[in-house]
């Protein structure tokens, strides 16, 4: 990415996609939880599985009931009022001559920080206001469940109303706080129920279940869920580019970044909201 050229290009995708896009997706709590990942940069519409009937049990030559019905309802994500995020950092031209190198490397780290801080934000916390995106604590329809990060039994209830809906989990999300009291938390045996897994970058789990931490939740709130039941969309066109004459009285270049994401459930059951205000879905 060169940042002294004399034109003010935009990126090739390609460019975008190693640059933000790939970051980005190991940077976020949520995008690297495993959402169901959808692009599009136009309104999106998601058929879902309400209902259906029961199959029957049919014998050879015997005819088989045509009253099964299949009842469907969809969910409407990337409208387009949906607003983007967006940023533009300065730089100084004697910067970009001196340390073309190393520049490059810290605006990168800086806007997948920056980015992925602000997405997380809303894909976790984002309450819908004035077009932004409606996070998961603020989806209806959610299952609700207490929690007290010093009784881990609160995880147990709520991976049975994730039982009951025949939904497992492979995700809980706690504040920092809150996974500090947890990851203090001992069995009988003075063995820390927080276990740790070193096959895979010192991930911990608790009751088997991958455990996270995002300071995006609220203390004294987690997110129980199988985030494959999470659909986020991805504006196709992420746009990175070089300003090199907006500051000129400066003697300063930006890179301005726009990126459009929203989300939405599959399946409202398959997240449980511990603790907070039990999300707005509610039981």
């Amino acid at each position: 990415m060169a940042m002294n050229r004399a034109d003010a290009p935009e990126l090739l995708q390609e460019q975008v996609s190693s640059m933000l896009l790939q970051p980005l997706e190991a940077q976020s709590v949520v995008l690297a939880a495993g959402p169901k990942v959808f692009d599009s940069a136009s309104p999106l519409r998601i058929p879902t599985l309400v209902g259906s009937g029961t199959p029957a049990v049919v014998g050879e030559s015997e005819q088989i009931p045509d009253d099964f019905s299949a009842e469907f309802g969809e969910i409407r994500l990337m409208p387009e009022s949906r607003k983007s995020i967006k940023s533009i950092t300065r730089y100084s031209n004697e910067l970009a001559r001196q340390s073309i190198v190393g520049l490059d490397a810290v605006l990168k780290a800086r806007m997948v920080n920056d980015i992925s801080q602000m997405l997380d934000d809303q894909l976790l916390a984002g309450d819908g206001t004035n077009d932004s995106i409606t996070g998961i604590l603020h989806q209806d329809g959610t299952q609700s469940a207490a929690f007290d990060a010093s009784e881990p039994d609160a995880v147990l209830d709520a991976q049975a109303l994730l039982s009951a809906a025949e939904v497992t989990a492979n995700r809980l999300l706690v504040n920092g706080t809150d996974f500090i009291t947890l990851r203090k938390a001992k069995d009988g045996n003075g063995r820390y129920l927080l276990e740790s897994d070193l096959t895979r970058d010192a991930t911990y789990r608790l009751f088997g279940v991958p455990v996270t931490v995002s300071n995006k939740i609220p203390a004294g709130t987690a997110i129980l869920a199988d985030f494959s039941s999470v659909a986020v969309v991805r504006d196709t066109a992420p746009s990175v580019k070089i300003l090199d004459q907006r500051y000129a009285e400066f003697d300063q270049q930006a890179i301005r970044v726009t990126t459009r994401w929203d989300l939405g459930l599959l399946r409202p059951e398959a997240v449980v909201i511990m603790g907070g205000d039990g999300g707005t879905g509610g039981e």
